[in-house]
């Protein structure tokens, strides 16, 4: 013998470990679990794999279930001997630890050689010991299972290196499984890499939201499941959290609201997280803890800002490999246990009362340089300190994020809490955006001119030309807002000469400030009746490189491009430009409302000249959901004009004329919006008979325009002007320039003046030229329209297309009902929802789309909605045939 044990087998000795002390039984002792443990059996099926791999190791956070997952699992093996040891502080010695080990096979009744000894001293032991017990365990026809509990506490590389010297040697006879926080010295890559390492970690430790309903019923508590899942969000799973929320909500009257509302801070699980994490750590790495806890997540930079060490690194690392509720994200990130950060908040605000904020605004600067600046705007807003975060914001050019992108509504919620007394030419421009956000125009002009005048002053800062740009910007929102056309030319040429000044990185970083000061101008150019200016500037919007940032102003852009497409007669171009409008937003998945609204305007219309009343409807009520800040003249005009012509269309001028009968405020009359409103008055005029009102209406109406001027003719011959409505329509010659519903009307009023003068023939050619042309895109209003003189040349041949097994006025007969072909799709349908159709009509239910699609049932069911409104049916056989109808099947 070496000195370092007695010669004596360690059945033979009860008395005392290496100390003297007697042996503390309770470290042999399976932990008994509560009545209210919860058997998870994905977890007990997985740590069977433990009897087959010589190393085990179970490894999470304080609190995760750990001990009681392999204590359940330990009484279910059976005759199978299970040693459990729970090991005891950091500093007992090797001589302790195998001590107590040796002690725990004998209480299980493990027979071991007589030579193996007991060692004398606790702080070192005869490099027999490990050799002797590993030949004796070798030779087992049964291996035993010996876990050992918290080993994290065991942090000598002795004894590390002695336990995977046994349990290398003991070969079958050992399966040796390790609770614990930290990564265990003994060389895990070996075994992981020959398969040999069973291994449950952290994440899969946390409990799913049906184990926290079940766990939560063992409570005594059944709580709805979006109240489950909320707890474990804010848990994150950790089984101590759930359990201690639990017994506290248990106490409470209303368990549900209480578990909504509990501040962590002031509950048990403060006191266990402070008692098992915090105050383990020594005090630096404390300090640490407490002043990241204002961040999200965190680097090493970061925390090295906020903190004013030099060390974060492997500070931030060592804390993620022991389980200390720092979790590493990849790519150097950390974070924090929500639970964890929100009670080392409070700590912070007890011990540290007034330091928040400083570190906010450290954390700030820091994100600011490294080029974060959503992050920046958001610690800027929590120190409190609009100035600096409102100079981030202009600075960067970023100003654009008020109306535009997935942050919109973030940026405007964090903004609306700043108040009057930060100054300065950013602050006045955060003000200004945010009002015209809202569309308060002369609000936002208020603070706008302020931040120009501060602008004048000669002192330059490195951020003048952005904040000028910035200034350009709004100036051309507040003029397409005010309907003011020049007012907006005037914004577009002081930021074209601004360009230059900004750094390029800027302006590629934010390309929705270009897109959305060309929308303004184009809009603007729109009111104006100048379309080909308009169609220029929304043209290079809508041709941009797609993205969150500029679907907003693509959106907008396109839909007024099928607006600029509808009033010079081409219905089909508008209805395609609509759709891809309504699309834009939809793929980024922008919050709403999002859009102008202007496209379903569109589409609203051409339903309407396709006679189509009843999806016209449905159009324009969803139009109303737009974007405050694109709600200008156009919107407003067009949605006034589009809701009188379907009051028209269903034989009520009286509602036409309220419809129009407001004037939309603007700067600058537009044009085409005064003619077609006037056109709009006159014909509800006509349909009551008023022929003088309506004919001195006509003055409105500008004729350099093919639609507006069309118009006129129509009304001239209606009130017996047969000769001025043709000399109208030889000056204009509306044929060559415009499309199919403007030609189409103008070839009628020619056919109607031919029929007066006793030509029937040549208003027979009319007539039939007018149907080919209205045929391809189904344009069937004007032929409703025209009165009872198109009755001849209609006869009882008229088109389906046309009749839609209706009378048209004044036709001789009924032809046959034919089926009215379907409308349009007034959305595109998503991929997905293309894949969910397709199942469809294959008759597959909805259980098997979803196991087909690996997707969870609701949202096959979510899809399917959107199918049915998109494609305008409420049953899956109407859906499938109408999908076969309009070729997507």
């Amino acid at each position: 013998m070496t000195g370092l044990e007695e010669d004596v087998p360690p059945a033979a000795d009860d008395r005392a470990d290496p100390h003297g002390d007697p042996f503390l039984r309770t470290r042999f002792a399976v932990p008994a679990r509560p009545v209210t443990y919860l058997r998870r059996e994905r977890l007990t099926r997985h740590l069977d794999q433990a009897l087959r791999t010589p190393l085990t190791m179970v490894n999470g956070a304080a609190g995760a279930g750990k001990t009681l997952l392999v204590a359940d699992w330990a009484e279910r093996l059976g005759g199978q001997p299970v040693v459990w040891l729970t090991t005891d502080a950091a500093g007992d010695g090797p001589g302790m630890f195998w001590a107590y080990l040796l002690r725990a096979l004998h209480t299980v009744g493990v027979p071991l050689p007589a030579d193996v000894g007991v060692p004398a001293d606790a702080n070192r032991v005869s490099p027999a010991l490990p050799a002797r017990l590993a030949a004796g365990l070798s030779v087992r026809e049964r291996p035993v299972v010996v876990v050992l509990d918290e080993f994290d506490r065991v942090t000598a590389p002795d004894i590390a290196g002695q336990l995977e010297f046994v349990l290398r040697h003991a070969g079958p006879g050992l399966r040796l499984v390790l609770v614990t926080r930290t990564e265990p010295l003994l060389p895990l890559h070996r075994y992981r890499a020959a398969g040999e390492l069973t291994e449950i970690r952290g994440a899969e430790l946390a409990f799913t939201p049906d184990e926290a309903a079940e766990l939560m019923e063992l409570h005594g508590l059944r709580l709805p499941p979006v109240a489950v899942r909320a707890l474990v969000e804010r848990t994150r799973g950790w089984a101590a959290g759930l359990r201690l929320s639990a017994l506290a909500a248990g106490q409470s009257p209303d368990p549900e609201v209480y578990l909504q509302e509990f501040e962590a801070d002031r509950s048990t699980i403060a006191d266990f997280l402070l008692a098992e994490v915090l105050k383990r750590q020594d005090a630096e790495t404390q300090d640490l803890l407490l002043r990241v806890s204002v961040l999200d997540r965190f680097c090493p930079g970061l925390t090295n800002a906020v903190t004013g060490r030099d060390d974060a690194e492997a500070i931030l690392a060592r804390l993620s490999r022991d389980n200390a509720f720092v979790e590493h994200l990849g790519h150097g990130l950390y974070r924090l246990h929500p639970l964890f950060a929100e009670i080392l908040r409070a700590h912070l605000r007890m011990r540290r009362p007034g330091l928040e904020p400083g570190l906010h605004l450290r954390a700030a600067e820091w994100l600011r340089r490294s080029g974060h600046l959503p992050e920046a705007l958001g610690h800027g807003a929590a120190a409190d300190d609009w100035e600096f975060t409102a100079g981030a914001l202009v600075d960067d050019l970023a100003i654009g994020q008020f109306f535009t992108g997935l942050r919109s509504d973030a940026v405007t919620g964090m903004f609306s809490r700043m108040g009057r007394e930060s100054t300065g030419p950013a602050p006045e421009l955060v003000r200004a955006a945010g009002r015209l956000a809202r569309c308060e125009v002369a609000g936002g002009l208020v603070h706008l001119r302020r931040a120009q005048q501060e602008l004048v002053v000669p002192a330059e800062y490195d951020g003048a030309a952005a904040a000028r740009l910035s200034c350009a910007l709004l100036e051309a929102l507040a003029a397409r807002l005010a309907g003011a056309p020049d007012r907006a030319e005037s914004a577009a040429r002081a930021a074209e000469g601004l360009w230059e000044a900004v750094p390029d990185d800027l302006l590629e970083r934010h390309p929705e400030l270009s897109a959305l000061l060309l929308d303004h101008l184009g809009s603007t150019r729109l009111w104006a009746g100048r379309f080909e200016e308009a169609r220029a500037a929304l043209s290079t919007v809508a041709d941009c490189a797609p993205g969150a940032a500029t679907a907003l102003p693509r959106e907008d852009s396109l839909g007024r491009l099928a607006l600029i497409d509808y009033l010079n007669g081409w219905l089909g171009r508008a209805e395609r430009k609509a759709r891809e409008a309504l699309a834009e937003t939809e793929r980024f998945g922008l919050p709403r409302p999002s859009g102008s609204g202007v496209e379903r305007l569109v589409l609203a219309a051409v339903a309407v000249d396709r006679d189509e009343l009843g999806q016209a409807q449905a159009l324009l009520d969803t139009s109303a959901d737009s974007h405050p800040a694109m709600r200008d003249p156009v919107l407003e005009a067009g949605r006034a004009l589009t809701t009188a012509r379907l009051h028209l269309a269903r034989g009520d001028p009286g509602a036409a004329l309220k419809a129009v009968e407001p004037e939309v405020p603007a700067d600058v009359v537009s044009p085409w919006a005064r003619g077609q409103t006037a056109l709009v008055a006159a014909d509800a005029h006509l349909a009551e008979g008023r022929e003088e009102t309506a004919a001195g209406l006509l003055r409105e109406v500008p004729d350099g325009q093919p639609g507006c001027a069309v118009g006129a003719a129509r009304v001239q011959l209606a009130t017996g002007r047969t000769a001025a409505a043709l000399r109208l329509l030889d000056r204009v010659r509306p044929e060559g320039r415009a499309g199919p519903a403007v030609t189409v009307r103008a070839a009628l009023v020619r056919a109607q003046a031919a029929d007066e003068a006793g030509n029937g023939a040549a208003a027979r050619g009319l007539v039939a030229r007018a149907l080919a042309e209205a045929r391809r895109e189904r344009l069937r209003r004007p032929f409703r329209e025209a009165g009872p003189w198109i009755r001849p040349y209609l006869g009882t041949a008229s088109p389906h297309w046309l009749t839609d097994g209706r009378l048209v006025p004044g036709a001789g007969r009924r032809s046959p009902r034919r089926p009215e072909p379907p409308p349009p799709v007034v959305e595109e349908l998503s991929g997905r929802e293309c894949d969910v159709l397709r199942r469809l009509a294959l008759t597959m239910s909805t259980e098997e789309i979803a196991a087909d699609l690996y997707v969870s049932v609701n949202t096959v069911k979510t899809h399917l909605k959107s199918v049915y409104r998109k494609l305008s049916v409420n049953r899956r056989n109407e859906a499938v045939r109408r999908a076969r109808e309009l070729g997507l099947l």
